[in-house]
């Protein structure tokens, strides 16, 4: 948790200097949302799996301080699962047969970056890559399906640092799409319902005899100590402008 606090200070220090240094500056604002989809990254799937995925949506407002910097605010839902039945890592994962599916509700606010003056007048580009980052929180509704549990809703809360690249394009004076992909690093380990918890840990095999062993039905729900769950969207948004797109001089 320290470390979280750690991050809310340093975004909030740059926010606060942000808005102090643009004040003066033209007051755009855009209110839009997105579609796409969601998956997750720790005990069952250590890659991205497209094939173990969900549905995700987002709303947002953001303010363009200019035309490189913007403050975006959103809510973000999606859904996330995966099983071990469906790509096992390891033989010990395919025997744990381990399961869960959920609903992550996300609030996140990030600074986005715009590498291209794309909404100069002048310019010859209408679109421009960006990258995104900031502080977030989030909570996890799941339900398990383990070896040796009963099937049980848990819930999980945990701060989350949101990050991501994407592609913004516009469409019209005040109308804008935009492509992106954003990763989230979370402070647990339990999204999946699966952890590593010294207290009570057991062998994950248990000797027959000789060269002989068998799976350990108590050891086979816990997982990677230093292995903290992620989760990722990828998807388009579509947003409106309320004010006329303005062009900034620096000069």
């Amino acid at each position: 948790m320290k470390r979280a606090k750690f991050y809310y200070v340093c975004l909030g220090l740059i926010l606060a200097t942000f808005v102090l240094s643009h004040k003066t500056a033209a007051q755009q604002y855009e209110i839009g949302f997105g579609l796409g989809g969601s998956t997750y990254t720790g005990d069952m799937i250590r890659r991205i799996d497209p094939s173990q995925s969900g549905l995700q949506g987002t709303l947002f407002g953001r303010r363009n301080f200019d035309n490189v910097w913007s403050l975006r605010g959103g809510l973000a839902i999606g859904r996330l699962n995966a099983a071990d039945s469906v790509r096992p890592i390891d033989a010990m994962a395919l025997e744990r047969n381990a399961a869960f599916r959920g609903t992550m509700v996300e609030t996140h606010l990030m600074m986005e970056y715009y590498f291209l003056d794309f909404l100069n007048p002048q310019s010859t580009v209408r679109f421009s890559p960006f990258a995104m980052f900031g502080v977030g929180f989030a909570f996890f509704m799941g339900r398990e399906d383990q070896l040796g549990f009963n099937n049980t809703n848990y819930y999980v809360g945990t701060p989350v640092i949101p990050f991501g690249l994407g592609v913004k394009y516009k469409v019209k004076d005040r109308l804008f799409m935009t492509l992106e992909f954003g990763a989230r690093a979370t402070f647990t380990d339990y999204i999946d319902r699966i952890e590593h918890n010294p207290e009570y840990f057991h062998p994950r095999v248990i000797p027959i005899g000789g060269d002989e062993y068998l799976p350990n039905p108590n050891a086979l729900t816990f997982g990677d100590r230093d292995n903290k769950d992620w989760y990722y969207f990828l998807g388009l948004t579509v947003s409106y402008s309320f004010h006329q797109v303005k062009c900034f001089n620096f000069n």
